[in-house]
């Protein structure tokens, strides 16, 4: 049912309106989550990935319907300029989806004050932060414990680390769009939910903090998530145009062609992305 909700045409025709349906699907996902699974003894160690897992099973049609519309357009055109504004609005609706699972998740996850919800998340943000400290990193961000600082690493480390990490998602998030066109969908909720789970702990798990803390991750959050959502969308075209063209002829070789314009600009992005996190951001936001 919720996947009649919204045509994909009408979410290119205006992107914002897929801030709501994320926001909807991201709720309902911690919602049940936090309702079914938090006191099974076992399962309540794997919320966080729980999560992700619902999130995916409500964005998966949306998503691999979108990149069905994007691979048929795809077809027609070529070059830099055109390919951009071809898929620009589908983009965009990725993009609007994005901040809506991100808004939701970091809303509920400090309404709820149920540190399991985002267990793997919080560890994933200390292996990024805090690598040489990390099980101290984790106990520390509890609902429980009180949120004290870090020791920082230098920034060309953090530079390094920031860029091995966003290239290792982006290749996974290629190769998952290859093998199932949706299937990059669960690498952008994951991701939209470690950003939740770290605006949680910049704003010291106060919900009047969450504007601030969308604000400090955003800067460098969107266009790095816009890199992500191109991959995903050049991988869903490629396979989708395999599937529908074969190997050879000149609708492929133009496939292949825009495939590799829109990778070249998901590489640029995440390097901006990547010099705004470590050298901007930190100047407004200590």
């Amino acid at each position: 049912m919720l996947e009649a909700i919204i045509n994909p045409k009408n979410a290119e025709k205006g992107p914002w309106k897929m801030f709501f349906i994320g926001i909807i699907y991201s709720s309902l996902s911690l919602l049940l989550a936090h309702w079914f699974f938090s006191q099974d003894a076992v399962l309540s160690k794997f919320l966080g990935m729980i999560v992700v897992l619902f999130c995916v099973m409500f964005s998966l049609p949306f998503m691999y319907f979108l990149i069905k519309e994007e691979e048929e357009e795809d077809e027609e055109i070529e070059g830099f300029f055109k390919v951009w504004k071809m898929h620009k609005n589908a983009v965009y609706a990725f993009m609007w989806l994005f901040l809506g699972f991100i808004i939701a998740f970091a809303f509920w996850y400090l309404v709820l004050q149920n540190s399991n919800l985002f267990n793997a998340q919080i560890e994933t943000y200390c292996m990024i932060n805090s690598p040489g400290n990390l099980e101290d990193c984790v106990a520390k961000y509890d609902f429980t414990q009180k949120v004290i600082s870090t020791g920082a690493a230098t920034k060309e480390a953090r530079f390094l680390s920031i860029i091995e990490n966003n290239v290792y998602v982006m290749i996974f998030t290629l190769l998952f769009s290859l093998v199932f066109g949706a299937g990059a969908i669960f690498v952008l909720a994951w991701n939209a939910s470690v950003i939740a789970a770290a605006i949680g702990i910049f704003s010291k798990f106060s919900i009047v903090e969450i504007p601030l803390g969308v604000a400090r991750y955003m800067i460098h959050g969107f266009p790095e998530i816009a890199a992500y959502f191109i991959t995903a969308l050049a991988g869903g075209i490629f396979g989708v145009g395999v599937l529908k063209n074969g190997i050879g002829g000149p609708k492929f070789a133009r496939v292949v062609e825009n495939v590799v314009i829109l990778l070249f600009i998901a590489i640029i992005i995440l390097v901006i992305a990547a010099i705004i996190e470590v050298y901007l951001t930190p100047a407004f936001f200590k």
